[in-house]
């Protein structure tokens, strides 16, 4: 198992050359690591992220052995401000399992809701339910009851943290959860039928003995995004989250123990666990976090001007916005490394960030139950509209309806080798819900229900989502290839791309577009034609869209994705 193991991740080494500063200390978390990455050692049977990493930053800190920097270093934008380091993130941490298991009552394997904002708080209890093996769900903020009702209902969570906000929220659909015991507010002031999460956890002995947990423990259950039908719970276990980053070849990341780094992910989305959580903090990396209530272009560039942030991790919509700006006026104090990931990012955005900032943009690619699967790594060549390579552990393929691998430049659907052994990042299963775990299997692979290509060379292009295909007399269009198009035509501010039915041709291809505020009172029957004949130029004449709609807003997941099945 381990051979395969070890040929699985060296299938597609990535050629990157490691300079002086990224030569890691003997002593640090992910060296020890090293003979098990090698094969040489099997893989361990119990594993906890906070005892065998979190906990061993601590000691190596306290050895003077680590650079001076926090492990966590949150603002607000209004002055206030926290800096941990990794022995005040285990002392705190400590006080926080002991509220969960002795106040609340929670045990091994209790599921716990946490709707919280980018607040140090979430970070606490994340540390915590690790500590005491508590099965962690994350929720967005912007969550409406229903949806609240939907995800305790659903995971029969016995406890709920969450802040003023949504604590009316809950209460008014607090009757019909069978199974909730406990409300935890994260709150200045009190509510009735609630407990103060600050009061308690202050008081609390940070006196705690982590819990031994198994690799494939349960560790977190996600809600995927749901573009499409109900959200399902994903499950993760102390493995494909935990121990994956140890077990990878520096990954997509690439951090050191002197590097800060800022993803702008929300707490409910698993970006935010793997870019602020578990994959920094296996390199020693110092976690930085803005509250950021709502994403506006000033805030993110007056920080990355004030912060000596290394790398920015954000979603697509966030780097589209940032170009808008006269980026001339801002001088970032630290940035080297910058990813984006959660949909594609149109070339266009890529081209002009560069030419504004001189930095590239590394694309990532991955899902809520693989992690990243595919990565342009830092020093790899850049192919403007590709997602990169495999990321080490994951034989990445495109397969056809039967499973069959395609030759490169086929378009079929992106798929990870699942047997005869489960790659560590995989998801456990979707939680009760043999069918749909038993669908997403194909063959030997994983399918993510994504189409895309791979070139000659290993590289990745993302064409739409299996279901988002849109066939045109015949023709298979890409969403994303017409919306890349239209994005570069300078009345464009965001676009999204769907199949509308019609009598002729079976289906057509439809946009609907949001206009820049220079193009708002624009004549709209000759702009259509305008943007028409620029799609008509800019890719196959067949992909441009018949139908174009102007609207305000585009509907979005809670993970800002478009939601195309409303569209």
């Amino acid at each position: 198992k381990l051979q395969t193991l070890k040929s699985l991740w060296t299938l597609k080494p990535p050629t990157r050359t490691f300079h002086g500063h990224h030569r890691l200390l003997a002593s640090d978390v992910y060296s020890q690591y090293e003979s098990i990455r090698q094969g040489e050692q099997e893989i361990p049977k119990y594993f906890n992220f906070a005892s065998d990493v979190l906990d061993k930053w601590s000691e190596i800190e306290k050895a003077g052995k680590r650079p001076s920097n926090p492990a966590f270093w949150w603002i607000n934008g209004q002055g206030e401000e926290v800096k941990w380091s990794f022995e005040e993130l285990g002392f705190l941490s400590r006080k926080v399992a002991n509220v969960l298991t002795k106040v609340c009552g929670l045990q091994k394997g209790d599921r716990i809701v946490v709707i919280l904002p980018r607040v140090p708080e979430w970070w606490l209890v994340n540390v915590a339910c690790m500590r005491a093996g508590i099965v962690l769900i994350p929720g967005i903020s912007q969550l409406s009851a229903k949806d609240i009702l939907y995800r305790l209902q659903a995971s029969k969570a016995t406890c709920i943290i969450t802040d003023d906000t949504l604590a009316p929220a809950v209460d008014s659909v607090a009757s019909e959860c069978q199974f909730l015991k406990t409300k935890l507010i994260v709150s200045k002031g009190s509510r009735e039928g609630w407990l103060n999460f600050t009061d308690l956890y202050k008081n609390q002995s940070a006196d705690h003995s982590c819990i031994k947990t198994r690799l494939q423990d349960s560790m977190s259950i996600f809600f995927t995004s749901g573009t499409t039908g109900s959200p399902k719970m994903t499950e993760h276990s102390q493995g494909s989250l935990g121990f994956r980053p140890l077990l990878s070849e520096r990954y997509w990341l690439d951090l050191t123990s002197s590097d800060i780094i800022w993803s702008t992910a929300d707490t409910g989305w698993i970006l935010a666990s793997l870019a602020s959580v578990f994959d920094p903090w296996v390199f020693g990396s110092c976690i930085f976090v803005h509250k950021l209530p709502q994403i506006e272009s000033a805030a993110i560039l007056n920080t990355l001007c004030r912060f000596p942030i290394d790398t920015l991790v954000g979603a697509p919509t966030l780097f589209r916005m940032l170009v808008q700006n006269d980026l001339s006026n801002y001088k970032f104090m630290n940035l080297k490394h910058c990813m984006s990931g959660g949909e594609p990012l149109n070339p266009e955005v890529m081209e002009q960030w560069k030419s504004k900032t001189g930095l590239d943009i590394h694309e990532v690619y991955g899902q809520t139950e693989t992690g990243i699967i595919c990565s342009v790594f830092k020093g790899m060549k850049i192919k403007p509209g590709s997602m990169g390579k495999a990321a080490p552990l994951y034989d990445v393929q495109i397969v056809d309806k039967n499973a069959n691998i395609l030759p490169p430049g086929q378009q079929g659907e992106i798929a990870v080798r699942s047997k005869p052994i489960r790659p560590l990042g995989l998801f456990s299963e979707y939680v009760d819900n043999p069918k749909k775990t038993a669908e997403s299997e194909r063959g030997d692979f994983y399918v993510t229900g994504d189409r895309g290509t791979m070139d000659e060379d290993g590289y990745f292009r993302f064409i739409g989502r299996d279901d988002d295909i849109i066939i045109s007399s015949g023709y298979r269009i890409g969403p994303f290839e017409v919306e890349s198009a239209l994005i570069e035509h300078p009345a464009v501010a965001e676009t999204a791309v769907v199949s509308s039915p019609d009598p002729l041709r079976g289906e057509v291809v439809k946009a609907f577009v949001v206009l820049s505020p220079t193009f708002s009172s624009s004549d709209l029957e000759s702009l259509t034609c305008d943007l028409q004949e620029h799609v008509k130029k800019t890719t196959a004449p067949y992909k441009y869209p018949r139908k174009v709609e102007f609207v305000q807003e585009l509907p979005k997941t809670v993970t800002g994705k478009i939601k195309r099945n409303e569209l």
